[in-house]
């Protein structure tokens, strides 16, 4: 067994680290490397004779005032040029491969940056992934992916192609995705904006900066952001292209590098920056990282079209810059620009212009396109301009809001006198409120508002039907709400379901009509606990929308008494849905019973008597003895009492309300043997 000899030293200790990284050492080899290698001799007498003259006066983006501008040292030009080298000339990727030994490898890294440089030492300062050309986007490595905390030595070193393209060919000229933003006339920028401008103006030079640009979908951004750019003095270039092109991080870093190079920012509206972020209304789903998030040293601005704050929770604050919300494009502007762009064609229509610049509240982009479409009719008529806005108009409540066709006719609506005075009110109210507000002056008191009405009455009162014939009245697109499907268990849920609804539907007027409105009301209770409050602050919330709608929003509710005075002075109009009398039954009776159908062995009279029903309970009565009747094998079309008393005590047992035998009178044989199973209709 081998022993080991206490008397035995250790061979003195040699470090070799410094012999390995003394690069020095391959200066002689090198040198002769360059005298004796042909390729060798070619690529040095290629790149020497690009390097730039910088006594001349640099074109903004070209390579010279890339360099200047940097303040790039020899080793880093030269590293520059190596990996522009490839982008410019095809044969470059031959030398390269044959400098690497590798016919492989035809994009220059470091490791030949390293062995074509005088100094090997230089190059090293450039594996540091915040060196400016790879923190400003100049350089990347193509197989990096999203790591930027590390350089790989041998991985190839690309200039991106946009980037490229500006440094050897500085120019105006801009890729097919990049827009640039122009108006003929400069906007009027409210105080904040100005603000930001500012801002930018002085501080433009040092980092990214991110300014969010707000406003309802189809606003005109744009205008702001040249506004903007006129004082910042730099152009705007909008991105028009896919949006999961964004998605590549190396690919929004060419953007932005462009950008700066160009001396220009960058912009995405609205439509751009949603299919990257959602729509983000769902709380329960956590925000990624912003994919159109380039490398934050570069010194550009990128102004993001938003519709809420929503969209911003990815974005670090130390680049956000406050919120630029779009100026309101008012009533006043809306009617002049429809006057501008109809020209002649507006003769005689300034009553209806009026009209639709209160009750379609569009865009300028919008009311070009529609104008644009009437452009071959001449003369225009009042209608041929409804229609045309009408088609324009784009409506997203979501799965919370349902279109409603409207089914009735004023006449089939049975209610008292005062009632149908009341819908006479509504209706003249409505068509009134373009000239109460903009020619009387109660505009800006009032908010622009519309009118919000409560339906109240117990169900099949006739709620629904009622909304309804408004619709048709005012010829007003019509929305059902099931106020149960908004209510949220979670607390402040319920008040994001209904702004977004109330947003959505702010874009012109229509009808919202809130249904099932106990599922909100019935929350309503004393104070006691957290829940009690936010009951009663969504209801709150529900009236303050209704109350600032600039259409016409109807709540349905039988659960009146739980509406207190405070909240029933926030709405215009109250009408009461009673339950029918006899003879507005018979009414009802009569009405439902459709023309086609033979019901003159029908007792109308001891049907109305009979039976405290409403109008939807008598129409669902009808209707299922009609089902009964046709599956009899009855010709004709014919009801009988029979098959009327059979669907009545159906419906009483389907409301779970009890019934006497009494009180079906000379028909309650007919019950009997029902219940005994024996009836044959």
């Amino acid at each position: 067994m081998y022993s080991y000899s206490q008397t035995s030293t250790l061979p003195p200790f040699e470090d070799k680290i410094p012999a390995i990284l003394d690069m020095s050492r391959f200066r002689e080899e090198k040198q002769k490397f360059f005298n004796v290698d042909p390729t060798a001799r070619y690529l040095t007498e290629q790149l020497e004779s690009d390097i730039p003259c910088v006594d001349q006066l640099p074109v903004r983006g070209s390579f010279e005032w890339t360099a200047n501008r940097m303040g790039l040292d020899d080793v880093s030009c030269f590293v520059l040029a190596l990996g522009l080298s490839v982008s410019f000339d095809n044969a470059m990727g031959s030398v390269v491969a044959s400098c690497l030994n590798d016919p492989m490898k035809n994009h220059p890294n470091l490791a030949l940056a390293q062995k074509l440089w005088d100094d090997p030492d230089q190059v090293l300062m450039l594996a540091d992934p915040a060196h400016p050309l790879f923190s400003c986007g100049l350089l990347h490595h193509a197989s990096q992916a999203h790591n930027y905390s590390r350089i790989d030595w041998d991985a190839p070193i690309v200039v991106p192609s946009l980037a490229a393209h500006q440094l050897l060919f500085p120019s105006s000229s801009h890729p097919d995705v990049l827009v640039p933003i122009t108006f003929e006339d400069a906007p009027v920028l409210a105080d904040n904006s100005r603000l930001v401008a500012s801002r930018l103006h002085s501080n433009m030079e040092d980092t990214l900066h991110v300014v969010p640009v707000r406003g309802p979908a189809g606003c005109e951004r744009m205008e702001v952001v040249h506004g903007i750019a006129q004082i910042t003095q730099r152009d705007v270039l909008e991105f028009r292209g896919n949006p999961e092109l964004l998605k590549n991080r190396d690919y929004m870093n060419s953007l932005a590098t462009f950008c700066w190079l160009r001396n220009a920012d960058l912009f995405f509206d609205q439509d751009i920056v949603s299919a990257l972020t959602g729509s983000r209304h769902d709380s329960t789903v956590p925000h990624s990282d912003p994919p159109f998030f380039p490398l934050q040293s570069i010194p550009i601005t990128i102004f993001l079209g938003i519709v809420d704050r929503s969209q911003l929770a990815s974005i670090p604050l130390n680049i956000l810059l406050p919120i630029v919300d779009v100026p309101e494009f008012s009533y006043h502007q809306r009617m002049d620009h429809w006057k501008k762009v109809l020209g002649s064609e507006t003769a005689g229509l300034d009553s209806i212009i009026s009209e639709c610049s209160r009750r379609f509240r569009y865009e300028k982009k919008t009311i070009n396109k529609i104008s644009t479409g009437l452009k071959g009719i001449s003369p225009i008529s009042e209608k041929d301009l409804i229609r045309a806005c009408r088609a324009e108009l784009e409506l997203d409540p979501g799965e919370l809001a349902q279109k409603v066709v409207p089914r009735f006719e004023d006449e089939e609506l049975i209610l008292p006198p005062r009632q149908h005075v009341q819908f006479r009110e509504i209706i003249r109210a409505m068509k009134s409120l373009t000239r109460v507000h903009y020619g009387w002056g109660t505009d800006r008191v009032w908010n622009e508002s519309g009118i919000s009405v409560l339906f109240a009455g117990p169900p099949g009162s006739g709620k629904t039907m009622g909304a309804e014939i408004l619709a048709i009245k005012l010829d007003l697109p019509m929305f059902r709400i099931d106020l149960s499907q908004v209510v949220n268990k979670y607390i402040g849920e319920t008040e994001k379901n209904l702004k977004r609804l109330f947003d959505a539907a702010d874009i012109s007027d229509i009808i919202l009509f809130f249904d099932e409105a106990d599922a909100l009301f019935g929350r309503r209770t004393d104070v006691k606990d957290a829940h009690d409050r936010y009951a009663n602050l969504e209801i709150s919330y529900l009236l303050e929308r209704m109350e600032r709608f600039k259409g016409l929003a109807i709540l349905a509710t039988n659960r009146k008494k739980d509406l207190d005075e405070a909240f029933l002075r926030r709405l215009r109009y109250i009408i009461d849905f009673p339950l029918p009398e006899k003879e507005q039954r018979k009414r009802i009776w009569h009405q439902v019973i459709p023309n086609t159908v033979d019901s003159s062995g029908l007792d109308l009279e001891f049907l109305a008597r009979q039976f405290q029903l409403t109008g939807g309970h008598i129409r669902s009565i009808v209707f299922n003895a009609c089902l009964q009747s046709a599956d009899s094998g009855q010709d004709g079309g014919q009801l009988t009492m029979e098959h009327v008393i059979i669907a009545v005590k159906r419906e009483y047992d389907k409301l779970n309300r009890s019934i006497s035998l009494e009180q079906f009178g000379d028909y309650a044989g007919i019950i009997e043997k029902l219940e005994k199973g024996v009836v044959q209709v």
